[in-house]
């Protein structure tokens, strides 16, 4: 694989300047700036990516202050509730999304929120104190004990919420395959925890966040 030095010149070279490239980047926030998001925000972001997977994003945000008024501010108390019964008469609402599957998503992953909280204090503190050097141990976590966050889902619901994480999409995937750390995608535990290896190595050669580092690299694939 290429050193970040490499990494660096390519995209100041892309992007013809230094400013112009930090302009491009995401930031990721703070430990902090984590742990004082509320739960319901939490559970309110996660159902927006469930429900944003396979359908045109601004379609499902131009409904989303429908399904914040009938999933009740996405309190997780209460969406824990919610049984068959509430789910099939959302199903008649118009105002939202009717897919069964992904409305009952929503309070699965109330009740995956609920039991961080009881286990760690808040779900924020999990997110935050999780460390960026085994990032997709998170995935791996939120895949299991959640619902519906496979695949890219919950590397994309991090990215949303701001914790700092790759994202393999196929670009970045392209450009791990062309600095042979990979030779497929990664969708196994092995090749996950060889691109965690090389993003690590970067990180601690540039102190640049995981998702910076993601956009870079998938700045080196040629269209």
């Amino acid at each position: 694989m290429r050193d970040y030095q490499w990494l660096h010149e390519y995209c100041l070279n892309r992007f013809g300047s230094a400013a112009a490239l930090e302009a491009h980047l995401p930031q990721a926030k703070s430990a902090e700036q984590l742990r004082a998001i509320g739960a319901d925000r939490y559970l309110s972001t996660l159902a927006l990516r469930v429900f944003r997977a396979g359908l045109k994003h601004s379609l499902v945000d131009a409904k989303w202050p429908a399904f914040e008024e009938v999933f009740f501010g996405f309190d997780p108390h209460k969406v824990v509730l919610m049984g068959a019964e509430h789910l099939e008469r959302l199903m008649q609402d118009t105002r939202i999304i009717r897919h069964l599957g992904k409305l009952k998503s929503v309070p699965r992953n109330a009740q995956m929120i609920l039991d961080v909280e009881k286990e760690q204090g808040s779900f924020g503190a999990l997110i935050a104190d999780w460390p960026v050097t085994d990032i997709v141990g998170l995935w791996k976590y939120l895949a299991k004990h959640g619902n519906q966050l496979g695949g890219l889902s919950a590397p994309r619901f991090l990215r949303m919420v701001g914790k700092d994480t790759f994202i393999p999409t196929d670009d970045m995937s392209a450009a791990l395959i062309a600095q042979d750390i990979i030779d497929k995608p990664p969708t196994s535990q092995r090749d996950l925890a060889l691109v965690q290896a090389a993003f690590n190595q970067w990180h601690a050669e540039s102190g640049r966040p995981l998702c910076q580092l993601s956009v870079m690299l998938a700045h080196t694939v040629n269209h």
